[in-house]
């Protein structure tokens, strides 16, 4: 059983999801933006709920802060000369109107070929696309590497843009879902992702086992969560 509900403590909003199947009381604290969760028992009472979030209160805050001061790129409008990450190097854009939608990379420089008169809808979905394209490209082998390193098996995955998370686990399915924004990232922060979801098949919560899983399956997560957590973030409102 689960209940969700929006809970205020010293001004800030947090989504409190309430499970039967857990014995204690999660925060975390979600990017881009620092949007506080947490899941607990259900039967917690609010007052205990309260009270922890208020203990926990000066991390939530440094976390926040860290998450808000992050560097993020300006809105994006798809011309030559704006800088565009792949594999967390930063290239740049040239567009190329006329003929068929194609994209292609030369060295430091991505090439987006579009239809005169493209528009910036068009000419976002175009890179959007092919970004999407690029990833599910390299995810099987990825993928199935961490299962062996893992020594778990799954019955499929996507990928999708999304605002709050790297990555995420259907436990009931064996599915897994990734972030397409992890195709900007340096190419070990896919690897930790993956990672870490196929360790929720192990151990679904993120308790001390969970950690202690994934630094055995993945030694230096903690540098690369940073990593992650520290390079530029896309223009929000234009994920798709």
């Amino acid at each position: 059983m689960t209940r969700r509900e929006i809970i205020s403590v010293d001004g800030i909003d947090i989504t409190l999801t309430r499970k039967s199947a857990i014995k204690n009381l999660y925060i975390r604290i979600n990017p881009p933006d620092g949007r506080v969760t947490a899941s607990a028992p259900l039967s917690m009472s609010i007052d205990d709920v309260r009270s922890f979030v208020i203990q926990k209160m000066p991390e939530i805050l440094e976390a926040r802060r860290k998450f808000q001061a992050q560097p993020r790129q300006t809105k994006r409008e798809y011309v030559s000369g704006e800088t565009c990450y792949l594999w967390g190097n930063p290239l740049m854009l040239r567009v190329i109107y006329g003929g068929k939608c194609k994209v292609e990379v030369f060295r430091e420089v991505i090439v987006m070929h579009v239809p005169e008169g493209a528009s910036i809808t068009k000419r976002r979905s175009v890179l959007t696309e092919w970004y999407r394209h690029e990833l599910k490209r390299v995810l099987p082998g990825v993928i199935d590497r961490c299962c062996r390193r893992v020594g778990v098996d799954i019955t499929g995955w996507n990928v999708r843009n999304m605002r709050t998370r790297w990555g995420s686990c259907n436990i009931t399915a064996r599915r897994i879902l990734l972030n397409l924004q992890l195709i900007k990232k340096p190419y070990r922060c896919l690897e930790y992702v993956v990672i870490h979801e196929l360790v929720h098949l192990l151990e679904k919560n993120h308790t001390h086992r969970f950690r202690s899983l994934v630094e055995r399956y993945c030694p230096n997560w903690r540098d690369i969560k940073v990593l992650l957590n520290s390079m530029p973030l896309d223009y929000v409102e234009d994920w798709s």
